[in-house]
C-alpha cells in the first residue's frame, strides 16, 4: 500500500497538491525557522527569535519569577498528592490530568523534595547548604527562571518544526550526510541547530517529543540527546568571557566544535549507546520514512513529504492545544526535578569532597597531556556532570591561560550535566538511566580531552 502511495506521488509529483496545500507547509515552516533556525545578534550577543522572546518575558517579570515557580512547584506535589487520594478504579489514565499527578513514588518523593528546596531558598531559612547562593538559590534563582521562559516558547512554538513538515524535509534531505556519519536520520540535524543556536534544554525537548512521535528509534534518540544537545553560541560565549579567555573566542568555539563532532563519531559506535535497541516507542510506532525512491530527487521527494505531513493538520486549535499542554508538563513535571536533583548535585559539588576524590584518576593523563596546574585543572574535569557551569566557576582562579581554555571547551563538549540536561533525560520516555548517562559523560571526556589539549597546544604556541 505504501509503495503504491509511493508511486502515486512519484508520478504526480508537485502538481497533486493546492495551494492551501503548499501554503500550509510554507508559511508556518518560514515561521518556524525564523524562530529556532535563523542566528540573531542582539546588542553583541548571538541568539535566535526564540531567545528573544525568553529573554524579552525574563527581563519584565524576573523579580516575580522565583515565587511563581515556588508556587508552581507546591503544586505540583499538592497535585501528586489529591491524585493519590482518588481510588484506582476511578483514575483516568487518559485525562491529562491524571497524565500530570499521577506518578509513581520515585518521581513522588522528587516533588516534595523540591517543594521543600525551593520553600527554603524563597524564605532563606533552614540549612544554610541548601538555601545558599552556591546550592538552592543558583537553581531556584538563577536556573529555573532561565528554563522556565525558554521551555514555554519552545514548548508553544515546537509543533511548527513538527507539525507542519518541515521536520519530514530536512530531514530527506540531509540524510545521505547523517545517516553515514552519525548513523541518524536527517531530521536529527534540526536539533542541532535548534541547540546550536539556541538552547540545548529545546534541543531534548525536541528530541523526546520526536522519540515519543515514532520519527526517532530507541537507540536514535538516545544518540542524539547525549551528542547532538550542544551549548548555544551564546552560552560559549558567557563560559569564554567567565575564563578570560573572550580573545581567542574564534580558535575556543572552533576547537569545541571539532571535538563535538568526533565525539559524535565515536560515542554512538560503542556501549551503551550502540547496544539500545532499534525499536520505536511502543504507543507511536514507527512514523519515519526518509528513503526517496529511485529516480526521484531528495528535494523534490522530501517537499512531497512535507506538504503531506503539514496536510495531515486539520484545526490549529489542536496544534495549540497540544503546546499548551507540553508547557504544564514540563513546568509541572520536569521543574521540580530540576529543583530536587539540581540543588542535591550542587550541594555535592560545592560542600563534599566527592568530586574531587573522582577527579583523581584524571591526574596521570593530564600530567601526559602537559596540561598545566593539573591539580588544580582536574576536579573541572569531573564537577561538570553535575552543573555546566562549574568547570568555569573551578578553572576561573587557574593562572593558565592554555589550561582555563581546555577547561571551557570540555564544559561545553560533556554535554551530560544533571542540573538541567540528565533531569530532562531520566524524566522523558528516552530509555537512558542515570549509570548510562555517567557513562556516556565520561566517554565523552576522555575523547574530547586529549583532543582539545591537542588544539590548545597548537594555538598557544
Amino acid at each position: 500500500m505504501e509503495l503504491q502511495q509511493a508511486e502515486t506521488r512519484k508520478t504526480t509529483g508537485a502538481s497533486a497538491y493546492t495551494t492551501k496545500q503548499w501554503m500550509k507547509f510554507i508559511l508556518p515552516s518560514i515561521i518556524g525557522i525564523l524562530l529556532f533556525l535563523v542566528p540573531i545578534s542582539v546588542n553583541g550577543k548571538v541568539t535566535i527569535g526564540l531567545g528573544i522572546l525568553a529573554d524579552g518575558l525574563q527581563g519584565a517579570v524576573a523579580a516575580y519569577i522565583p515565587d511563581f515557580m515556588t508556587g508552581v512547584i507546591v503544586l505540583s506535589t499538592l497535585g501528586t498528592f489529591i491524585v493519590k487520594a482518588v481510588p484506582a478504579e476511578k483514575r483516568k489514565p487518559e485525562k491529562f490530568l491524571f497524565q500530570l499527578f499521577d506518578v509513581g513514588p520515585l518521581w513522588m518523593a522528587f516533588r516534595v523534595l523540591g517543594s521543600v528546596f525551593a520553600v527554603l531558598t524563597l524564605t532563606q531559612t533552614g540549612p544554610a547548604v541548601i538555601q545558599s547562593d552556591l546550592t538552592g538559590g543558583v537553581v531556584l534563582n538563577d536556573l529555573i527562571p532561565v528554563l522556565m521562559v525558554w521551555f514555554l516558547f519552545a514548548s508553544l512554538f515546537m509543533p511548527l518544526l513538527l507539525e507542519f513538515g518541515l521536520m519530514d524535509f530536512i530531514g530527506t534531505v540531509v540524510r545521505k550526510v547523517m545517516h553515514p556519519l552519525f548513523k541518524l536520520p536527517g531530521r536529527s540535524s534540526v536539533d542541532a541547530m535548534a541547540s546550536w543556536m539556541g538552547s540545548g534544554t529545546v534541543g531534548v525537548l525536541l528530541t523526546t517529543q520526536q522519540y515519543e512521535g515514532g520519527y526517532y528509534s530507541k537507540r536514535e534518540a538516545s544518540v542524539v540527546a547525549t551528542n547532538f544537545s550542544i551549548a548555544s553560541i551564546a552560552f560559549s560565549l558567557v563560559i569564554a568571557k567567565f575564563l578570560a579567555i573572550d580573545h581567542r573566542f574564534v580558535a575556543f568555539y572552533f576547537t569545541v566544535v571539532v571535538c563535538g563532532v568526533i565525539a559524535a563519531v565515536i560515542c554512538p559506535r560503542i556501549p551503551p549507546l550502540s547496544r539500545k535497541k532499534e525499536t520505536y516507542y511502543g504507543p507511536a510506532g514507527k512514523q519515519i520514512d526518509e528513503v526517496v525512491p529511485e529516480g526521484v530527487s531528495s528535494f523534490k521527494w522530501g517537499l512531497e513529504k512535507a506538504v503531506e505531513k503539514a496536510d495531515q493538520v486539520k484545526s490549529p486549535g489542536t496544534v495549540v492545544k497540544k503546546g499548551i499542554y507540553n508547557v504544564l508538563d514540563i513546568w509541572l513535571g520536569l521543574i521540580p526535578l530540576v529543583m530536587a536533583l539540581g540543588t542535591v548535585a550542587l550541594i555535592a559539588a560545592e560542600f563534599t569532597p566527592i568530586f574531587t576524590y573522582l577527579s583523581y584518576p584524571f591526574l596521570p593523563l593530564l600530567h601526559l597531556l602537559q596540561i598545566p596546574e593539573a591539580s588544580a585543572a582536574a576536579p573541572a574535569m569531573i564537577v561538570g556532570f553535575a552543573d555546566m557551569f562549574l568547570p568555569a566557576v573551578v578553572g576561573s582562579g587557574i593562572e593558565s591561560e592554555l589550561t582555563r581554555f581546555i577547561i571551557g571547551v570540555m564544559s561545553l563538549t560533556q554535554l551530560i550535566y544533571m542540573s538541567e540536561i540528565g533531569i530532562l533525560l531520566i524524566k522523558s520516555k528516552i530509555p537512558i538511566n542515570f549509570v548510562e548517562l555517567f557513562i556516556i559523560f565520561l566517554q565523552r571526556t576522555l575523547i574530547t580531552l586529549p583532543v582539545a589539549a591537542l588544539m590548545a597546544h597548537l594555538f598557544f604556541f
